[in-house]
């Protein structure tokens, strides 16, 4: 496994671009014939298990959750479950997709399975109640709504899992790969950059580079490399005392017209409206 470092901006990146849908949502009494073998599903189970017993496999391990745990069941890896007795699970449980870069969260992230939140259980579980209520609602409010309580159940979880996360050892490849992009464009900031000089770097073609950007980021390299500039930019003009045609230069724009005009397209204010407003 690779250790996260959540200090590199394209994780941030990857995090911005996230997107969730709720597939269903429930609070359930298991009935004695709960039991399902051997299969691979396209979507993410959460169970929050508030009381009975059951049991579970996830590859070729498995499990016996009890009370007080929020268990996560990951899409696309092969997993059992099954009721062992008359004393059976009630619990709450959604399915949803989760997914970044192409891929879903949970093939970009290794985490544990299984959570003790007994010290937060009532926090997670009036999230999962609203969450189910707002599942069974079809209102066009509650499916942007439902979302937002995803995310902070999502959010939750990984705040639990939060010194346990690791990167997926098979995304080591992308991991570099966008480590080199990052450092690349971070020291060439200050100067003219081409799309083909960064697919040179990380000996891609320019325009499997473009395809690869958009999977990942949703932009083009060279909107990204803006952004990054833009970034400097905001940083340099909020501590320090740099002349904003200094700063221009910094940040690879020799013209401060052509600089002033790219900062207020991306922020909606000038350099010097923007220092303002800061101070």
């Amino acid at each position: 496994m690779i250790t996260l470092n959540t200090e590199s901006s394209f994780i941030t990146e990857l995090l911005q671009n996230l997107q969730v849908h709720l597939a269903s949502a429930h609070y359930t009494h298991c009935y004695p014939e709960w039991q399902e073998l051997d299969y691979v599903p396209a979507y993410n189970k959460f169970y929050l298990i508030c009381d009975g017993e059951g049991w579970l496999k996830i590859q070729d391990k498995q499990f016996y959750p009890t009370a007080g745990q929020l268990c996560l069941m990951p899409a696309h890896i092969k997993q059992s479950y099954s009721a062992i007795n008359e004393n059976t699970y009630r619990k709450y449980w959604c399915h949803f997709t989760a997914t970044m870069g192409g891929l879903d969260l949970f093939q970009w992230l290794d985490v544990p399975y299984f959570l003790d939140v007994q010290h937060n259980f009532g926090q997670i579980q009036q999230l999962f109640g609203e969450l189910a209520t707002l599942h069974a609602d079809p209102s066009l409010t509650s499916r942007i709504r439902e979302k937002a309580i995803l995310f902070e159940i999502i959010a939750a979880f990984l705040t639990e899992a939060d010194s346990k996360i690791q990167f997926v050892s098979g995304r080591a490849q992308d991991l570099e790969r966008l480590q080199a992009i990052e450092q690349f464009i971070t020291d060439h900031l200050s100067e003219p950059v081409t799309l083909e000089q960064i697919a040179k770097h990380v000996h891609l073609h320019p325009n499997y580079l473009v395809r690869y950007f958009n999977k990942h980021f949703n932009v083009s390299p060279l909107k990204y490399l803006n952004r990054k500039r833009m970034q400097k930019a905001k940083s340099l003009l909020s501590t320090t005392s740099l002349t904003v045609k200094q700063v221009s230069e910094q940040v690879g724009f020799p013209d401060t017209n052509h600089f002033s005009k790219a900062f207020r397209k991306e922020n909606s204010c000038s350099p010097t409206e923007f220092r303002a407003q800061v101070k």
